[in-house]
């Protein structure tokens, strides 16, 4: 399983929108130059976050996107899934369509596919937007310097 830059930039959108938007509204264009990502490809994004239900939409000269949520209630996995789909390193359709399924197809599927799976939605699962925003403030405010006089 690969990610697309769909859910990559997504996810740092959402971080970035979680960090900056302070209760307020955060336009596109901030999030874009923020992120280095083309705001052409972030409508496109938070489209799909806007149909999922993860951001509302702000109309207006100076619109934007709020959090539709507490970023405490925004679950990774939620944000990944409405841009990426269900997240699996295996096609479970393709499996389903070999007519006669070896017990050693089974056995892999068993043993492997889904213990990955459940380990990928796991993680996702367990992490909020908050957390995500935490660890960035943390690791922000530890790398720069400050100077005392």
């Amino acid at each position: 399983m690969k990610l697309s830059t769909k859910g990559r930039y997504g996810l740092r959108a959402m971080v970035d929108l979680a960090v900056n938007s302070a209760g307020d509204h955060v336009s596109l264009c901030n999030i874009a130059e923020r992120q280095d990502i083309s705001e052409n490809y972030l409508e496109q994004v938070f489209s799909i976050l806007r149909k999922s239900g993860l951001v509302k939409s702000v109309k207006g000269a100076q619109g934007g996107y709020i959090l539709a949520d507490d970023p405490a209630n925004i679950k990774v996995g939620s944000i990944l899934r409405a841009l990426e789909g269900e997240l699996s390193v295996v096609d479970e359709n393709l499996e389903e369509n070999i007519s006669h399924q070896s017990i050693i197809q089974n056995c892999i599927k068993l043993n492997v596919w889904d213990k990955i799976n459940e380990s990928i939605n796991s993680i996702v699962d367990s992490l909020t937007l908050e957390d995500l925003v935490n660890e960035y403030k943390r690791i922000s405010g530890n790398s720069s310097d400050m100077y005392f006089i």
